[in-house]
Protein backbone atom coordinates (compact mmCIF):
# COMPACT_ATOMS: atom_id res chain seq x y z
CA UNK A 1 0.00 0.00 0.00
CA UNK A 2 2.79 2.42 0.87
CA UNK A 3 4.47 1.42 -2.84
CA UNK A 4 0.37 2.29 -4.35
CA UNK A 5 0.53 5.51 -2.63
CA UNK A 6 4.04 6.36 -3.80
CA UNK A 7 3.13 5.62 -7.47
CA UNK A 8 -0.30 7.69 -7.28
CA UNK A 9 2.20 10.77 -6.25
CA UNK A 10 0.96 10.77 -2.29
CA UNK A 11 3.78 10.65 0.87
CA UNK A 12 3.39 7.82 2.79
CA UNK A 13 4.80 8.77 5.49
CA UNK A 14 2.40 11.96 5.93
CA UNK A 15 0.69 12.18 9.02
CA UNK A 16 -2.97 11.30 7.44
CA UNK A 17 -1.52 8.36 5.33
CA UNK A 18 1.11 6.82 8.36
CA UNK A 19 -1.82 3.92 9.33
CA UNK A 20 -3.45 3.57 5.89
CA UNK A 21 -1.73 0.92 4.96
CA UNK A 22 -2.57 -0.96 8.18
CA UNK A 23 -6.65 0.35 7.66
CA UNK A 24 -6.35 -0.90 3.96
CA UNK A 25 -4.95 -4.47 5.42
CA UNK A 26 -7.89 -4.61 7.72
CA UNK A 27 -10.42 -3.26 5.23
CA UNK A 28 -9.72 -6.01 2.83
CA UNK A 29 -9.78 -8.48 5.46
CA UNK A 30 -12.93 -7.74 6.12
CA UNK A 31 -13.94 -7.38 2.80
CA UNK A 32 -13.09 -10.63 1.85
CA UNK A 33 -13.87 -12.97 4.92
CA UNK A 34 -15.88 -15.12 2.62
CA UNK A 35 -12.67 -17.21 2.06
CA UNK A 36 -12.87 -18.28 5.28
CA UNK A 37 -16.10 -19.25 5.44
CA UNK A 38 -17.93 -22.31 3.48
CA UNK A 39 -21.85 -21.75 2.96
CA UNK A 40 -22.69 -25.22 2.60
CA UNK A 41 -21.67 -25.63 6.17
CA UNK A 42 -23.73 -22.01 7.41
CA UNK A 43 -26.52 -24.05 5.84
CA UNK A 44 -26.01 -27.29 6.89
CA UNK A 45 -25.68 -25.66 10.55
CA UNK A 46 -29.70 -25.01 10.72
CA UNK A 47 -31.38 -27.84 8.94
CA UNK A 48 -34.44 -29.07 9.74
CA UNK A 49 -37.38 -31.53 8.78
CA UNK A 50 -40.29 -30.09 7.79
CA UNK A 51 -42.98 -31.43 4.87
CA UNK A 52 -43.16 -27.93 3.41
CA UNK A 53 -43.28 -27.98 -0.38
CA UNK A 54 -43.93 -24.16 -1.26
CA UNK A 55 -41.56 -21.50 -2.36
CA UNK A 56 -39.55 -19.84 0.51
CA UNK A 57 -38.33 -16.55 -0.87
CA UNK A 58 -36.17 -13.85 1.50
CA UNK A 59 -35.86 -10.56 -0.71
CA UNK A 60 -34.04 -7.56 -1.15
CA UNK A 61 -31.11 -9.21 0.87
CA UNK A 62 -28.05 -6.32 1.09
CA UNK A 63 -25.15 -7.13 -0.81
CA UNK A 64 -21.90 -5.66 -0.56
CA UNK A 65 -18.76 -7.09 -2.66
CA UNK A 66 -15.63 -6.01 -4.57
CA UNK A 67 -15.24 -6.33 -8.14
CA UNK A 68 -12.15 -8.59 -9.04
CA UNK A 69 -11.78 -6.60 -11.51
CA UNK A 70 -10.86 -3.35 -10.17
CA UNK A 71 -11.20 -4.28 -6.24
CA UNK A 72 -13.83 -1.53 -6.67
CA UNK A 73 -17.62 -2.11 -4.76
CA UNK A 74 -20.57 -3.36 -6.23
CA UNK A 75 -23.53 -3.01 -4.16
CA UNK A 76 -26.87 -4.01 -4.60
CA UNK A 77 -29.92 -6.90 -3.31
CA UNK A 78 -30.10 -10.35 -3.42
CA UNK A 79 -33.37 -12.29 -3.95
CA UNK A 80 -33.29 -16.02 -3.36
CA UNK A 81 -35.55 -18.68 -3.18
CA UNK A 82 -35.94 -22.35 -2.77
CA UNK A 83 -38.33 -25.01 -2.71
CA UNK A 84 -37.89 -27.49 0.38
CA UNK A 85 -38.21 -31.17 -0.71
CA UNK A 86 -38.17 -32.35 3.22
CA UNK A 87 -35.52 -29.88 4.62
CA UNK A 88 -35.66 -26.49 5.47
CA UNK A 89 -33.10 -24.04 6.65
CA UNK A 90 -32.85 -21.00 9.01
CA UNK A 91 -33.65 -17.78 6.90
CA UNK A 92 -31.07 -16.17 8.15
CA UNK A 93 -28.87 -18.80 6.69
CA UNK A 94 -29.96 -17.92 3.54
CA UNK A 95 -28.25 -14.40 3.98
CA UNK A 96 -25.38 -15.29 5.74
CA UNK A 97 -24.81 -17.68 2.02
CA UNK A 98 -25.45 -14.25 0.20
CA UNK A 99 -22.86 -12.81 2.70
CA UNK A 100 -20.37 -16.01 2.46
CA UNK A 101 -19.60 -15.50 -1.01
CA UNK A 102 -20.35 -11.86 -1.65
CA UNK A 103 -17.36 -11.34 0.64
CA UNK A 104 -14.78 -12.71 -1.42
CA UNK A 105 -13.56 -10.80 -4.95
CA UNK A 106 -16.11 -11.50 -7.22
CA UNK A 107 -17.95 -11.12 -10.26
CA UNK A 108 -21.70 -10.86 -10.05
CA UNK A 109 -22.33 -14.06 -12.83
CA UNK A 110 -20.55 -15.78 -10.64
CA UNK A 111 -21.86 -14.75 -7.30
CA UNK A 112 -25.55 -15.24 -8.43
CA UNK A 113 -24.65 -19.11 -9.30
CA UNK A 114 -22.68 -19.73 -5.84
CA UNK A 115 -25.59 -18.78 -4.15
CA UNK A 116 -27.54 -21.19 -6.25
CA UNK A 117 -25.05 -23.76 -5.69
CA UNK A 118 -24.62 -23.64 -2.48
CA UNK A 119 -28.30 -23.97 -1.76
CA UNK A 120 -28.85 -26.83 -3.79
CA UNK A 121 -25.79 -28.64 -2.52
CA UNK A 122 -27.16 -27.95 0.94
CA UNK A 123 -30.77 -28.63 0.88
CA UNK A 124 -31.30 -30.82 -2.11
CA UNK A 125 -34.64 -28.93 -3.21
CA UNK A 126 -36.77 -29.24 -5.77
CA UNK A 127 -35.32 -25.71 -7.22
CA UNK A 128 -33.33 -22.85 -6.55
CA UNK A 129 -34.04 -18.94 -8.03
CA UNK A 130 -31.46 -16.60 -7.31
CA UNK A 131 -31.65 -13.14 -8.85
CA UNK A 132 -28.96 -10.00 -7.73
CA UNK A 133 -29.64 -6.47 -8.61
CA UNK A 134 -26.49 -4.66 -8.47
CA UNK A 135 -24.52 -1.18 -8.76
CA UNK A 136 -20.96 -1.52 -9.88
CA UNK A 137 -18.91 1.40 -8.93
CA UNK A 138 -16.17 0.44 -11.37
CA UNK A 139 -19.12 1.55 -13.69
CA UNK A 140 -20.40 4.35 -12.31
CA UNK A 141 -17.32 6.40 -10.79
CA UNK A 142 -14.70 5.84 -13.33
CA UNK A 143 -14.83 4.15 -16.82
CA UNK A 144 -17.94 5.02 -18.69
CA UNK A 145 -19.26 7.17 -15.25
CA UNK A 146 -23.25 5.75 -16.09
CA UNK A 147 -24.31 6.21 -12.21
CA UNK A 148 -27.67 4.97 -12.79
CA UNK A 149 -26.86 1.46 -14.03
CA UNK A 150 -27.88 -1.37 -12.83
CA UNK A 151 -26.99 -5.20 -13.66
CA UNK A 152 -29.19 -7.62 -12.78
CA UNK A 153 -28.13 -11.62 -12.99
CA UNK A 154 -30.34 -15.07 -12.23
CA UNK A 155 -29.26 -18.34 -12.18
CA UNK A 156 -32.27 -20.90 -11.54
CA UNK A 157 -32.57 -24.67 -11.01
CA UNK A 158 -34.84 -27.49 -10.65
CA UNK A 159 -38.42 -26.76 -10.89
CA UNK A 160 -37.65 -23.00 -11.40
CA UNK A 161 -35.65 -24.12 -14.84
CA UNK A 162 -38.82 -26.42 -15.70
CA UNK A 163 -41.90 -24.99 -14.65
CA UNK A 164 -42.38 -21.85 -16.20
CA UNK A 165 -45.37 -21.17 -13.55
CA UNK A 166 -43.20 -21.57 -10.65
CA UNK A 167 -40.21 -19.27 -12.48
CA UNK A 168 -42.86 -16.95 -12.78
CA UNK A 169 -44.14 -16.61 -10.03
CA UNK A 170 -41.08 -15.81 -8.34
CA UNK A 171 -40.42 -13.34 -10.33
CA UNK A 172 -43.73 -11.65 -9.83
CA UNK A 173 -42.99 -11.68 -5.98
CA UNK A 174 -39.60 -10.06 -6.49
CA UNK A 175 -41.00 -7.12 -8.50
CA UNK A 176 -40.80 -4.02 -6.48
Amino acid sequence: MRAILRLIGENPDREGLVKTPERVAKSLQFLTQGYSQDGVEVVRSAVFEEPYSQMVLVRDIELYSLCEHHMLPFLGKCHVAYIPQGEITGLSKIARVVETYARRLQVQERLTEEIRDCLEEALHPLGVAVVIEAMHTCMTIRGVQKANAVTTTSAFSGIFLKSEPTRNEFLNLIKH
